[in-house]
Formats: structure tokens, C-alpha cells, sequence
């Protein structure tokens, strides 16, 4: 029988000082891109998620910086957050309701892979049916028109559905639900505190109201 293990998914917003060491005592550690998160937030990283569309994707594939992260070269897996087919199929839209994201749905997948596969880490791509879900998850919170949702909610919902057992901890850091215009913060805070109160999940420190979220 396996046994409890605690699993830590810590976004890229605020962590409060004194709480680096307990999420480097947990079981496995899940980050964001450029994880950073990395510092008052501790140190282990043994998943990155990572955002392979659009600008984000290109950012750290184009450049020699993120590949020579300290917490990505600990990192063993690799998991890109976004289908590619999924966000191939919204480029047609999004070109009429944000012409400003013409580059949003280009996917960086085959690039992440190549660098996994190349140093010997494990990789993934988290499964459409999780975007699917947590579309449909959210729109019971009356979300505001929004794009997509965060990378940190979809990773969110991945880990309950493919990697926790029910004697699994997970327990989030790092989250304060806001950012970047067109992710719904305000639906996913709910359903994130909903997720809470039903015993899934927990967070480890009250959400900041500054906080980045992931």
C-alpha cells in the first residue's frame, strides 16, 4: 500500500517568508515555468509545468536561461499545460475577438519534449479532458468572459484526477487567483475554495490580495 504523501503545487504569486521549508519537506513539489517561486518558497522542484503556447512557450525555449534554471535542471518531469490541438482549434476565434493574440494558440510542445527526452527527464502533456473539465467546473462560478483558464488551475485539476490518491495531501502555495486579464481569477478562486471546503485540497497560508497567481 502506497503511503500518504503530500504534494505541493506552488504558482508563482506570493509565499509568505517561513513557509520555504515546509514545502521543501513535502513528498513532491509541482512549479510554474520559470518557477519563481523559487526562494522564500523554497527550493525542491521535481515537477515543472509549463506553459507551451504562445509567448511563454517561445520565451523559454528561445533563450538559454530558463534550460540553465537551477530548478528546472533539478526537476525530473516536464509537463507542458496546454493541448495543442485544443488551442489550434481557437485560433479562428480568437483572431476575431482578440487580434492581439494572433501568436497564443502557437505550440511549443515538440520543443519541451526535445529537451526532456535530451536530459533524460520525464515528460508529459497534461490530457485535454482536464481543459475540458475545468471549463465546465468553472462555469458554475459565473466566470466573466475570459480566454482560458490559468495554467495553475489546469494543474490544479490534473493532479486530483491523474496523480493524487484519496490518502494524498495536496496542498497549494503560491496562489492568489489574479494576473493576466483573460484568465477567469475571480471563477477559479471560488472553485479553488470550494475544492477546499469539500476536503480536496488546502492551502498552506491565506491568499494575499497583491499575490500573482500562477
Amino acid at each position: 500500500m502506497q503511503a500518504r504523501r503530500v504534494i505541493m503545487i506552488v504558482g508563482n504569486g506570493e509565499v509568505p517568508d517561513g513557509a520555504g521549508a515546509t514545502i521543501d519537506a513535502a513528498d513532491l513539489v509541482v512549479r510554474f515555468n520559470d518557477c519563481r517561486s523559487v526562494g522564500s518558497g523554497g527550493h525542491r522542484t521535481d515537477i515543472i509545468a509549463v506553459c507551451n503556447t504562445g509567448r511563454p512557450g517561445i520565451s523559454m525555449l528561445g533563450g538559454g536561461r530558463w534550460k540553465t534554471n537551477a530548478a528546472v535542471r533539478q526537476a525530473r518531469e516536464i509537463w507542458c499545460v496546454r493541448s495543442g490541438a485544443k488551442f489550434a482549434a481557437m485560433r479562428a476565434g480568437l483572431a476575431e475577438t482578440h487580434p492581439d493574440l494572433d501568436d497564443f494558440c502557437d505550440d511549443y510542445t515538440v520543443g519541451f519534449e526535445s529537451f526532456a527526452r535530451s536530459t533524460n527527464r520525464g515528460f508529459r502533456v497534461v490530457p485535454v479532458d482536464v481543459h475540458d473539465q475545468v471549463e465546465q467546473d468553472l462555469a458554475g462560478f459565473s466566470p466573466a468572459p475570459y480566454v482560458v483558464p490559468s495554467s495553475g488551475m489546469i494543474v490544479i485539476a490534473d493532479v486530483l484526477a491523474h496523480l493524487a490518491t484519496p490518502d494524498d495531501e495536496v496542498v497549494l502555495a503560491g496562489f492568489g487567483h489574479v494576473g493576466w486579464e483573460w484568465h477567469p481569477f475571480a471563477a477559479e478562486r471560488r472553485h479553488v475554495d470550494a475544492l477546499a471546503a469539500s476536503g480536496r485540497l488546502r492551502r498552506l497560508h491565506p491568499i494575499s490580495t497583491s499575490s500573482q497567481g500562477a
